[in-house]
């Protein structure tokens, strides 16, 4: 019903597209690339809607819809959300020119979040020379460096507080700026 609606693209500036495992099976094509309305969300009116969901996930499967749209349509879109995806970035460049493509916020907390993982690791290694072990304090905060302040509870707050005010106490360093050039 929703699918026929002629009304269902008035007034979206800004969308929002991801792709997503459709079918858990070895044959066909397992992905969709969904196309969402974040205009309610952005201009705090409302929630987002699902405009379509096409089959596949590459550039052209997102090109091919953006360039059925009016170019009417198509002018009106101001911003476009997606993940790191290179084809949906060059199919917005090329269909929506003057939209800007912006990385949406779960794919940006995960790439801070994998940063962190690596920065841990790291420390980790170079204060103990070894992997993180279950009693090692970093390793023990690994979820819940990934916490927000406002939620964290009394025991997570302890936990990092202890974690960062502690001096290492191991072999070597944590990998710094060199003194001895």
């Amino acid at each position: 019903m929703l699918i026929d609606d002629e009304h269902r693209f008035d007034g979206v500036t800004a969308i929002g597209v991801d792709e997503h495992v459709w079918r858990h099976t070895r044959r066909g094509g397992k992905y969709v690339t969904v196309i969402i309305d974040l205009t309610g969300i952005r201009d705090g009116i409302g929630p987002a809607r699902l405009l379509d969901m096409v089959e596949g996930r590459s550039k052209q499967a997102f090109k091919t819809w953006l360039a059925d749209r009016p170019q009417t349509w198509r002018d009106a879109v101001e911003v476009v959300a997606m993940d790191g995806f290179t084809g949906f970035k060059t199919a917005t460049s090329e269909e929506l020119p003057d939209a800007v493509a912006v990385m949406d916020p779960f794919h940006v907390v995960r790439l801070a979040g994998d940063a962190l993982d690596r920065c841990r690791r790291t420390v980790q290694l170079a204060i103990n020379g070894h992997r993180g072990y279950k009693g090692d304090p970093l390793y023990s905060a690994r979820r819940t460096l990934h916490t927000g302040a406002e939620l964290l509870k009394d025991k997570q707050r302890n936990r990092l507080t202890a974690l960062f005010a502690e001096e290492p106490t191991s072999r070597s360093k944590p990998p710094g700026p060199s003194t001895s050039e």
